[in-house]
């Protein structure tokens, strides 16, 4: 076994070991603020430690390991989609950690408390606050149970009140290694891949409010169907969806939820996300009209609400050329991908230049158990993020390998 083949098992083994780490016992949830991700962080704490980086938590909870006076950072997110895959966030933690642990100059690694947004419905909460982009409206926002995210962040240990004071400014570079969450490294059969931009994403919740009504007593025609209406709608979403647009309905509430009951009130999510923003708004201004239409048409009620929109991020070209650099240096073809999910150096675009390296992942599947790596594609992406360490061009000084985690 190779020296790199030795790291990336253990960084799978690392990546087996959190995935035990959940709210829901037979599969994998880890959601923002709750037992199960402080778990998960305390975890990581402790492979940092051993790394040699020195630790500490920021208000919003994201977890960071330092070594020296650092500026260059790596790093992904802890939190997780419900029912998911063991490698989406974590591999580009534990990743990041194997190659800060060899790094010949300071460097940081973040863990980030929330990208998901699966509990609140906003993503990117931990990368948001080193951004200064995370809206305090947000904290009053509340989970499934009724709790509200100022609460249930103190409950967790950070601090609402201090969340402006985990912005960073003065980072020269953030880097993120995560799995593809795609098919097409697997059908180029190459075990890495550069990204050269992260596409545009909008969230929204669109509510359809009639009026509920006995199944029985009320006549078709008299009808306020707020569930008929959104189906049609969603029929629509998925019509609208052409030309590289993805869109996407995940989720779906519906009141009062009886058989029996006319459904008066339905309240959908919705993905929308394109590599060019000006595509991506017209569709969304579009859909709002459509939802719009049908609500007159069957005299029911739409409410639109965006919830976060992300815009079109394209990559440091200093930092992707060094990153490409490093993938022929170690003997790998180059492919080149634009991301159609979102990721922390979306938002941490606001702040540092960014690249990403993407890995390998059988078939493509993500937010799913069945994500699967190959060890040997994980000790790939393990030795071009050793090389990119070690010839990046940004003004990040060499460490003096007998002055172990002092800056010069």
């Amino acid at each position: 076994m190779t020296d790199a083949d030795a790291r990336a098992r253990t960084v799978l083994e690392r990546c087996d070991a959190l995935a035990q780490l959940t709210e829901e016992p037979g599969r994998l949830t880890r959601r923002f603020a709750t037992p199960a991700l402080r778990a998960a962080g305390e975890r990581v704490e402790g492979w940092m430690r051993e790394a040699g980086l020195q630790t500490r938590r920021d208000a919003v909870g994201n977890l960071i390991g330092r070594r020296g006076d650092a500026a260059l950072l790596l790093g992904s997110h802890l939190d997780t989609v419900r029912d998911a895959g063991r490698y989406d966030g974590m591999l580009g933690v534990l990743v990041a950690i194997a190659a800060a642990e060899r790094a010949p100059r300071p460097v940081e690694v973040v863990a980030f408390a929330d990208e998901e947004g699966t509990r609140y419905g906003t993503a990117y909460l931990g990368s948001a606050a080193l951004a200064g982009r995370f809206d305090p409206a947000w904290l009053e926002r509340r989970d499934a149970d009724g709790v509200a995210m100022a609460d249930a962040l103190r409950e967790f240990g950070g601090d609402p009140e201090a969340i402006g004071s985990a912005r960073r400014d003065g980072l020269l570079a953030y880097v993120e290694v995560h799995i593809e969450q795609g098919p097409v490294l697997e059908d180029r059969d190459v075990p890495v891949g550069v990204v050269e931009a992260i596409a545009g994403q909008t969230r929204a919740q669109v509510t359809f409010a009639g009026a509920a009504g006995h199944a029985g007593t009320v006549p078709m025609e008299m009808r306020r169907d707020a569930l008929v209406a959104a189906a049609e709608w969603i029929v629509a979403v998925e019509a609208r969806a052409t030309g590289g647009l993805v869109a996407t309905v995940g989720e779906a509430s519906v009141a009062p939820g009886a058989s029996n009951v006319v459904p008066g009130r339905v309240v959908l999510s919705l993905d929308v996300r394109h590599g060019e923003d000006a595509v991506r708004e017209t569709a969304c201004a579009e859909l709002r009209e459509r939802a719009e239409a049908i609500g007159a048409a069957r005299r029911v009620d739409v409410v639109w609400e965006e919830v976060q929109a992300t815009p079109t991020v394209t990559c440091s070209p200093d930092l992707t050329a060094s990153l490409a650099a490093a993938v022929t240096a170690a003997g790998h073809p180059l492919v080149t991908l634009i991301s159609g999910a979102g990721h922390d150096a979306a938002m941490m675009a606001e702040v540092a230049p960014v690249a990403m390296l993407f890995v390998r992942c059988a078939g493509g599947v993500s937010h799913d158990p069945a994500e699967s790596v190959e060890v040997q594609d994980v000790a790939a992406a393990i030795d071009v993020l050793d090389r990119f360490l070690s010839t990046v061009l940004y003004r990040v000084p060499i460490r003096d390998p007998g002055q172990e985690g002092r800056s010069e």
